[in-house]
């Protein structure tokens, strides 16, 4: 069993993240889900990025470092998109680290070290097509950087455009492809010792 911290995207915590995190848990694992919305969701993601934007990224981040805090050392970090921020930060930094589960983002290594830590598997997921992932401020290269780093990095795409496709409350979601991204994340979370 792993223990798992997982931080939602900029349309908050959606019943779709909640959802996720029902189905790691079902499988046996400890999902600990902070709000780092302060109990906002929003319809689209530019209202939420909006919401980030006037909260400021640094304090979204901040918050879901505080909510990591409180818990053991011994975690996987995980983060949907904006989620993925807090999520990296604290794999590549925080001690104990189990691993780093990134859906829908991933940024440079650099910005919370000089390397991927030695012992920390990571998995990157993202569509081969999603403008947010390949294209605008270079997650895709960033995720192709880490895993030719480590030998510990894992990155998956699937085929399609959408952004948030394994969050089942949003007209974004794609069900062929989030049925794949929760085995691999299954598989990777059994393999946490």
């Amino acid at each position: 069993m792993a223990e798992v911290v997982l931080y939602h995207h900029a349309q908050g915590l959606t019943k779709g993240v909640e959802s996720f995190a029902d189905e790691l848990r079902q499988a046996g694992h400890a999902v600990h889900v902070p709000d780092l919305y302060e109990g906002h969701t929003f319809d689209t993601l530019d209202d939420g990025l909006d919401y980030a934007r006037r909260t400021g990224f640094g304090a979204i981040r901040q918050r879901g470092i505080a909510a990591a805090e409180e818990l053991g050392d011994a975690l996987v970090y995980a983060g949907f998109s904006l989620g993925g921020m807090p999520a990296q930060q604290l794999a590549q930094t925080r001690t104990g680290a189990k691993g780093a589960l990134l859906f829908h983002s991933c940024v440079p290594v650099s910005e919370f070290g000089d390397a991927w830590p030695a012992g920390v598997p990571v998995q990157v997921h993202g569509m081969d097509a999603d403008p947010f992932f390949t294209e605008e401020d270079g997650d895709l290269d960033a995720a192709r950087a880490l895993v030719d780093s480590t030998e510990q990095a894992e990155l998956f795409l699937y085929p399609g455009k959408e952004h948030l496709f394994a969050d089942s409350s949003l007209p974004s979601y794609d069900e062929a492809a989030a049925a794949l991204l929760t085995r691999r994340t299954l598989d990777f979370l059994d393999r946490i010792r």
